[in-house]
């Protein structure tokens, strides 16, 4: 805005107000009371931060330190760890399982009994071979054959991911178990095995090593149960011919003792006779009775009729004899020594009773041999054998460690370790 000038050109400066006539003037009391609550206010707000400031750098400091060594520190020395001294680690992987041979059996011929077979998961022997597989057993054997301290022995300052040498087998087993994976489907059957090294030829080495001596353990598995199927089936065939031989003797003995070949053939032999001659004896009765009605009883015709009759009747008394005793008490444990004065009856029973255990020894033993058999064609059916569908791989690059996963892992550890310490720490102060 310009300024008015006036007639001689000269500028017109307007007057100054005065700035204590603009202010409102307040009261000299109210100003003295503004003052000292002024001056209140600036030295509770000075001792308040005195007294807080401190504790605040403190408890900052503390937090900040805590990161750095509980995070930043660690986090650091492992990425570094993994990126220049942690050694390439390769792997190889193999595919496998156990199968068992299950045979036709119910083939009406030999040659059905080894026709086609199929193949059937045998899920408990994957899981031995599971065990096996990470047992100190397979430990003792891989250390025997490839040296466990050399193989896995720290390249380069690794000592994490290398073996130290030395170390007893709980130790080797814990590394051992580090460097091989096993991993079972249960659906399939199928066995998967990963084995890690820090050479992959070694590494491929092993996996083929571990693959035979899987196939030996079950071939050893397959030998134990067809021996111990057939081992009961011999056991009884020993019995069936054991008792069938002693059977067969004490019927040779009863026969070179008795000179009798079939007592069956002689006792109808005997009956037939003592028949034949009681036939005779009714036919002289009938004689004499029709020569006592026409001749005198001292006739001599009557005389040799009665001489023939009575001759008749002791021989018929005499072969009933041999027959039988006729007397209820008789043995029933007879034995090839009491055929020496023993009657037909008597040694029937002998003989029967050793034809009996002949032919049950017989049928035990031809049941003997159908079990041998039937358990021979089970075991043939329970053999087992290692399949192998992915043969041991060779790596060319080096898939272990995961670098990145690890110093993940190791950053997320250490931010989990403290946040809790510093949770900790407000949790004890907001309670104190």
């Amino acid at each position: 805005m310009a300024i008015p000038e006036n007639a001689a050109g000269s500028k017109i400066v307007p007057p100054k107000l005065d700035e204590s006539s603009a202010k409102p003037k307040q009261h000299p009391n109210v100003r003295i009371l503004e003052g000292l609550l002024d001056e209140s206010k600036r030295k509770g707000r000075a001792v308040r931060l005195r007294k807080i400031s401190p504790l605040l750098k403190i408890r900052h400091l503390v937090i900040i330190a805590a990161f750095v060594v509980l995070v930043a520190i660690p986090s650091t020395l492992a990425s570094l760890y993994l990126a220049f001294v942690a050694q390439d680690q390769y792997h190889s992987s193999a595919s496998f399982a156990v199968r068992s041979i299950i045979s036709s059996a119910g083939a009406s011929d030999i040659m059905g009994m080894f026709t086609q077979t199929t193949a059937g998961s045998t899920v408990a022997d994957s899981y031995i071979l599971m065990d096996y597989l990470l047992s100190e057993r397979m430990v003792e054997d891989v250390d025997s054959r490839f040296d466990l301290d050399a193989t896995f022995a720290p390249r380069g300052g690794d000592y994490f991911f290398g073996l130290a040498a030395g170390q007893p087998i709980e130790d080797k087993l814990n590394y051992w178990r580090r460097m091989i994976t096993v991993d079972f489907d249960n659906a399939s059957g199928i066995l998967q095995l990963h084995v890690r090294a820090f050479d992959p030829k070694k590494a491929q080495e092993i996996a083929s090593f571990i693959l035979t001596r899987c196939e030996i353990l079950i071939n050893d598995l397959s030998t134990t149960a067809h021996e111990e199927t057939l081992k009961l089936a011999r056991q009884e065939i020993t019995i069936a011919e054991k008792r069938l031989t002693d059977a067969r003797m004490a019927l040779r003995e009863f026969r070179d003792v008795s000179q009798d070949v079939d007592p069956v053939e002689g006792a109808k032999l005997a009956v037939q006779l003592v028949a034949g001659m009681e036939q005779q004896l009714a036919k002289l009765n009938a004689e004499l009775e029709v020569a006592r009605s026409q001749m005198a009883e001292d006739t001599p015709r009557i005389r040799v009729i009665k001489t023939q009759i009575s001759a008749l009747e002791s021989r018929i008394e005499t072969e009933k004899q041999r027959i039988g005793s006729g007397i209820a008490e008789a043995k029933t444990d007879r034995t090839t020594t009491d055929l020496t004065n023993s009657d037909v009856s008597g040694r029937l029973q002998l003989y029967e009773k050793l034809q009996l255990e002949h032919e049950f020894g017989e049928k035990t033993y031809a049941g003997a041999l159908a079990s041998l058999e039937k358990a021979r064609i089970d075991a043939t059916g329970k053999q087992r054998y290692l399949a192998v569908f992915i043969q041991p791989t060779l790596s060319q690059m080096a898939q272990y460690p995961n670098r990145l996963l690890y110093a993940v892992l190791v950053f997320l550890g250490g931010m989990f370790v403290w946040g809790m310490a510093t949770l900790l720490y407000y949790n004890i102060r907001d309670r104190a």
